[in-house]
Parts: C-alpha cells; sequence; structure tokens
C-alpha cells in the first residue's frame, strides 16, 4: 500500500498537508545543518537523539498523510 501512496504522491492525486512539507523541510535541513542542539562530538550517542526525535515526528507525520490518504480512498 506504501508504494501506492507514493506513486498518489507523485503523480498529484493526493497533496500533502503544508504542515508536513514544513516538517519534512525542516528535517533534512535540521539534519545536514552543522549546528545541533546535543552535538554527538561532545555526548557521544546521546547526542543522536534529538536527530531521532525530529526524524520521528517527521514519520509521525508521514504515517498520518498516508491514513487521510487511505481515508479518502474509502470514502463514496
Amino acid at each position: 500500500m506504501w508504494w501506492r501512496f507514493l506513486k498518489a504522491l507523485r503523480g498529484g492525486e493526493h497533496r500533502l498537508a503544508p504542515t508536513t512539507w514544513i516538517a519534512a523541510t525542516a528535517a533534512v535541513v535540521y539534519a545536514i545543518s552543522p549546528i545541533d542542539l546535543i552535538p554527538e562530538l561532545v555526548l557521544g550517542p546521546l547526542g543522536i537523539t534529538d536527530d531521532l526525535g525530529v526524524w520521528s515526528i517527521l514519520a509521525l507525520l508521514v504515517v498520518r498523510e498516508h491514513d487521510r490518504w487511505q481515508a479518502a480512498l474509502k470514502a463514496p
């Protein structure tokens, strides 16, 4: 079902909510930026927790979008 969802996004059948776009952009920028709230160089593995938090929020938003898409398919 995920491949159909990605195809629907690519084909314009489903549009992502603006909050999902903002979160996705913020997650990518935060992941590649040299500035980090909890730096890995100082705190080691603990420094990855803020990155995991950002990606977890993004994952929840993507799952929400997938659920919205499925509900739209079932609607009459």
